[in-house]
């Protein structure tokens, strides 16, 4: 097996200190502001970025320990494989979260709508392009009636130790 070493480009700041009670997607947090250092040697790499409204952020899970293949979700209280949920508990930690893009000042990204634990390492960051990023005719699986109930739950501690 493959093993890949990736650096951070910057770290995510937001006001979500611990797991518990933070919005478990970005449509449930809603105005929710936080921000994005970039460091500095990835500075450059912001121009041209302020065009865009939604910015994609892939970020690693660092409080994240372990993983299990079946996991009960935020949004069900059954047992789902774990590439059918967006649990944090993966053999590889990784997240995403689109975000709104409010401000670049200097290599500080302002965004709304966040939903990602503060001092989260940041591993990339892309474009949200409707264009590219949104279909038609899309099957959420489980997920079709469960995903309603997004804005009211909130995180907790599950997903954060080993099991």
């Amino acid at each position: 097996m493959s093993e890949f070493v990736y650096k951070t480009i910057g770290i995510i700041r937001s006001p979500f200190k611990k797991p518990e009670g933070m919005p478990i997607q970005p449509s449930g947090a809603n105005a929710v502001v936080g921000s994005v250092e970039i460091h500095p040697e990835y500075k450059d790499g912001l121009k041209d970025l302020d065009g865009f409204s939604h910015i994609i952020l892939i970020y690693h899970f660092h409080e994240s320990k372990g993983f299990s293949l079946q996991t009960i979700p935020f949004l069900d209280d059954k047992a789902r494989g774990l590439f059918a949920t967006r649990a944090p508990r993966r053999p590889n930690p990784i997240g995403i979260s689109v975000v709104r893009l409010k401000k670049i000042t200097d290599n500080v990204l302002e965004i709304e709508n966040v939903d990602i634990l503060d001092r989260t390492p940041l591993l990339d960051i892309k474009p949200f392009v409707p264009d590219f990023d949104v279909y038609e005719n899309v099957k959420t699986g489980w997920l079709a009636k469960a995903s309603k109930k997004v804005r009211q739950k909130k995180s907790d501690e599950r997903f954060m130790t080993e099991t």
